[in-house]
Formats: structure tokens, sequence, C-alpha cells
């Protein structure tokens, strides 16, 4: 997109989705998030699928067993057998509905680019009242996005254990509802519309994990949330040393709107409005003014991976109407010859004007956070959007000078790179995992949104995702982005507990988190005697059928699974374990 380094990356895309499928494989194979490629080893040999139609029910035979965590899985039919044999039934196939779920709890949504072929897929079969896959179906659906589909469920995502990061996620926004204070904006007459009690939030992972709950689809204008987008572009088209020759990089220690300049006789960052106009001057002077917004808006969309990002006049020529103060920025920077030579003052203004006119939703604003945490790629296309540097130089400033006159108070207590605007948008960027965006109109005294603040400081009590958490005996937070090779005790509970409730869901989790479902107690007890001794059939199913439990695991007073379920009468139970006893000879 960019002139400045058409050789940077010598063609080559940092997502696996550019890859050709011959190299997508060994990508696929390293054993979590941002490792290095390795090369697979070989898996041995499944039986071939068989099926059992006794009683007329076609259910799968327990010697038809996947792997618990594909690592060693060499070839793509392989990996295809794995996820299927993960989520269909007991008659042999995945409901389309369950696998659409199946998806938003690994973080994947219906639109998602890297999805579309498979997306088109099922929707030309539920177009002929199709609504379960069988195995040859699954395959033709997602063999061309087999590999983004294949690390989602192997848990290889930055964010392994995704729905359980979501809830918490869910209970922050709940907790923030409550913050009732502030005043919504109303020096621009078209932003004193929003109602104060809109609430959205959404993330998106720098693997393109998404999640959204509240008002996160409602648009709503950038306004200063554009001023580091605008300051990364100007960057990575100029260079950081064209850039700042003409602004600095310093705190101003001042409101946002101040005439002021600093020793140097610049504006003292880009996320201060006097910034913003002069950058406005800096990005293609030479083209038409149509042109160069048009420029902008492309870079936003690219940024936000093609999701929304419109425009809104009404606000645009309510600024317009009302902006005073920029004037008066705009005439003291020319008058201290501050803007480069030849400049259209009222061009420039124009421009920053449209600029914070810019609609996205909290969704849209999530993917364009998410394209800085991940070093300027867009994680939903693999785009290049920003030079790498320039995001290195964006978040330095979000961090020490994006919270407008509370930038310090929310270093100290937040530590992760922010920006936010008098709409009520806080952009924030937790660098190498991911972006959030949260919108609430109600503003403080610092012109900080009230709810927004409460959330992001929720996040990093919970979450170890400060810049300082990671500190050597420091912090005792979750962190969300540890491949938790658990503990062998924290598997027992896991498992066990999830057994004892009847929890399908949470039982296939921790298939895909690689653990071993035939841990016992202390008393030599399985998940399976757990299910079989509660009467849980759907379980005990799994157990046998997805996982390959052995159904005469003994416990320490020699009882079998089958044993549990005939001592507390749970006679369907024991028909399934009669006959996986039998199968087995």
């Amino acid at each position: 997109m960019h002139r400045l380094w058409p050789t940077l990356y010598h063609g080559a895309q940092r997502q696996y989705r550019c890859f050709p499928v011959c190299q997508q494989i060994s990508c696929l194979m390293s054993s979590k998030a941002g490792d290095p490629p390795k090369p697979p080893d070989h898996l041995s040999q499944h039986t071939p699928a068989q099926h059992d139609t006794a009683n007329g029910e076609d259910t799968v035979s327990t010697k038809f067993v996947p792997s618990s965590r594909p690592n060693t899985i060499s070839s793509l039919p392989q990996l295809e057998d794995w996820v299927f044999r993960l989520l269909c039934n007991p008659q042999g196939h995945v409901p389309i509905s369950e696998f659409h779920k199946a998806l938003r709890e690994v973080g994947l949504w219906e639109n998602d680019p890297r999805l579309r072929e498979t997306m088109a897929n099922l929707r030309k079969l539920q177009e002929s009242h199709s609504s379960f896959l069988d195995r040859e179906s699954f395959s033709k659906c997602i063999t061309e996005n087999i590999v983004i589909i294949g690390r989602a469920f192997q848990s290889k995502f930055v964010i392994p254990k995704f729905s359980e990061f979501s809830s918490y996620v869910d209970k922050m926004y709940w907790s923030s509802v409550s913050r009732k204070g502030g005043k919504v904006a109303d020096y621009i007459p078209q932003l004193a519309r929003f109602s104060p009690d809109l609430w959205g939030v959404a993330l998106c992972t720098v693997d393109g994990q998404r999640h959204s709950i509240g008002d996160s689809d409602k648009p709503f204008c950038l306004q200063s949330c554009v001023k580091p987008l605008v300051y990364a572009t100007a960057v990575s088209e100029l260079g950081a040393e064209t850039v700042h020759g003409y602004v600095g990089t310093e705190p101003s220690g001042r409101p946002f709107n101040e005439i002021a300049l600093n020793k140097y006789n610049q504006p003292f960052n880009p996320m201060i409005n006097s910034g913003a106009i002069l950058l406005c001057s800096l990005i293609k002077p030479e083209d038409h003014q149509a042109d160069r917004f048009d420029h902008i808006l492309k870079v936003l969309k690219a940024a936000a991976g093609d999701d929304f990002v419109g425009f809104s006049n009404t606000t645009f020529l309510s600024e317009k109407a009302t902006g005073y103060r920029n004037f008066a920025l705009a005439y003291y920077l020319k008058e201290n010859k501050c803007f480069p030579p030849k400049t259209d003052l009222m061009e420039a203004l124009d421009l920053y004007f449209q600029h914070c006119s810019v609609d996205i939703t909290c969704e849209s604003g999530a993917i364009i956070a998410a394209t800085l945490a991940n070093g300027g790629v867009c994680p939903l296309t693999g785009e290049l959007v920003f030079h790498p540097d320039a995001v290195q130089h964006t978040l330095s400033l979000m961090h020490s000078c994006g919270m407008y006159d509370y930038s310090g108070q929310f270093a100290f207590q937040v530590g992760l790179p922010a920006k936010s605007g008098v709409s009520g948008g806080i952009m924030l960027v937790v660098p190498s995992v991911m972006g959030i965006m949260v919108w609430s109109p109600p503003l403080d005294s610092t012109g900080n949104s009230v709810r927004g603040l409460h959330f992001c400081k929720e996040l990093v009590s919970t979450f170890n995702f400060h810049h300082y958490d990671n500190l050597k005996y420091k912090s005792k937070k979750l962190d969300p982005r540890r491949h938790r090779d658990e503990s062998r005790s924290q598997q027992i509970i896991d498992i066990l507990f999830a057994a004892y409730n009847g929890d399908v869901t949470a039982l296939r989790r921790c298939v895909m988190l690689g653990m071993d479902m035939e841990v016992t107690d202390y008393d030599g007890r399985t998940a399976l005697h757990i299910a079989a001794a509660e009467g849980h059939v759907q379980v005990v199913r799994f157990l046998l059928e997805k996982c390959g439990v052995r159904h005469d695991l003994q416990d320490r007073w020699g009882q079998v699974p089958l044993d549990d379920a005939v001592r507390f009468g749970h006679n369907k139970t024991e028909e399934i374990l009669l006959k996986a006893k039998e199968e087995s000879g």
C-alpha cells in the first residue's frame, strides 16, 4: 500500500493464509501461537471409520478415535478427520448450527474473510434445506480454510481458552454499566444527540479471534481516536524524521486544544489538535482534496479488514460550523510558520474535520486496534497496512499522550497504549495480543469515557496486561495467553468436575487443549467412572467415542465404569458400556 517500503518483506506476508497450502502445514504444526514453524512428526494411521447400525441407530464405533490434540498431524485430510470427529454427533453428522456455535466459541466469526469459502459452501447447503454435514460434505465445506479452522480447534491462537476469556470480558462490561457519571459532549451539536445509555465493547486478537457485547455494532465518529491512525499513515509514508521535523513527541501537560507550542516552535505531539491539524498538511499535499481524504479512508478500511468504516457528513458540517478553537489553532500555526511551505490552511482544516467525522463501530474499531497490536498487519487479511516502525512510534505516543490530561494517570494505572475521543470511544492496544474498542458517550472532566475508563482498569486488574505486570515476582493476575500445559491436579479438577456436571462442552475444551482424558484422582477414578455413576449418557458417549477412553480402567477397588452404572441403576449408561466391552473383544 505504501511507497516507503516496497521491498521490506520481499512480498512475503506474515499471516498463514497468504502462504501456499503446502507451506501452511508447517506453520500449523508449531505448538502454540507465535512459535516458529517446525517440521511435523508423522502420525500413526487411524483405523477407517466404522459405523454400527444396531437397533437402527447410526453410531460411531469406539475404534474410530481422534488423538486428543494432533500436534503431529502430517496432512490436511488427517486434520479434517480430527476436526470432524471432535464436532460430530452420535449419528456421525455435524449440525451446521453447532459448527457455527463452535467457531464462535473459539473466536471465529461468520464474516471473517479467512472463512469466506467455508461460509459460502455452508450457505449453499442451507439453501438446499440441509442442516447437517456428513464426513464428505464437511470436508468439501472446510477444505479451503482448514488451516485457520484447524489452528482454532487446536487452541493454537494467542488466547487458547477464548470462550472463558470472553466470559470475563462480559462480566467487566456489566460491571461498568452501573457507572452513571459524566456528561455527553455538547460543544459539537451532533455528538450531543447520542444517548448516555449507549455502551459497547469489542475486541479482536492478533489471530483474528473476536468478541463483542452491548452496542458494539452502532456507528459513532472516531473524533480524536483517528489521530494515531493518521500519524501512523504519515510516518509510514514519509518517515519519522520528516514528520517530527514538524511535530514533537512530548506530552504537553495542557488541554488538548490549548493554543501553545513547544520550545522548538512545534505542536507538542500528534495526539493533540494542533499536532493533528499539522499532520493533515503533510499527507499527499499535491493531491486533490477529495483524493487526500479518500486515501485516509482506504487506509482505515484496510486496517479494519474491510469491516465497517463510514463517514458522517452531518458530523463534519457540525464540526466545521462550530470549530472556532481549531480555526484559531490553525491560524496560530500559520502565524508561527509551522506548516510546510505552500500549505493551504483551509484544506488542512477541512481534512482534519473530515478525519474526525469518520464513522466506525466498536467491532471495526477493535480490528483497527488489533492491526496496531499486530505490528501493522491486519489480522483478518494479512495485509501490511502500517510500517512496523510507524506502529512502534504510534504506540509509544499513545502510551504517553493518548488520554488527554489523564495520560499520566492512565499510563500509571492501566499501563497500555490507548487513545480516547470526545465521542466516547477509547481505542486500547495490548501489543502482540489484541486490540479493544469501547464506547460510551458520557465523559469525565478530562474528556474520557467514564465507563470506558472503568472497563480498562478492570481489564488490567484481572489480567496481566499492564506493561510491567510481567516483572519477576510481580503479578498474580490471570494470563489468558498461557497455553495451559496444566498441572496434573488442575487437569483432574477440570475434567472430573465437567464429567460430574454432564458438561460435554467443557470436556470438548479439555480435548482441544490436549489434556489426558484418562487422568485419575487419588482413588484411581476417571471421568468415565464419574459420568457412569451419575448417569450422564452424552458424556459417556463422548469419552468413549470421541476421546477413546478405555472402558475397562479400574479404580483402587478394582471397579470399572460399568460397575458404577450397574450399582446406581443407570440402564442406558450400562447398555453403552456393555456395547463398548463387546466391541473391544
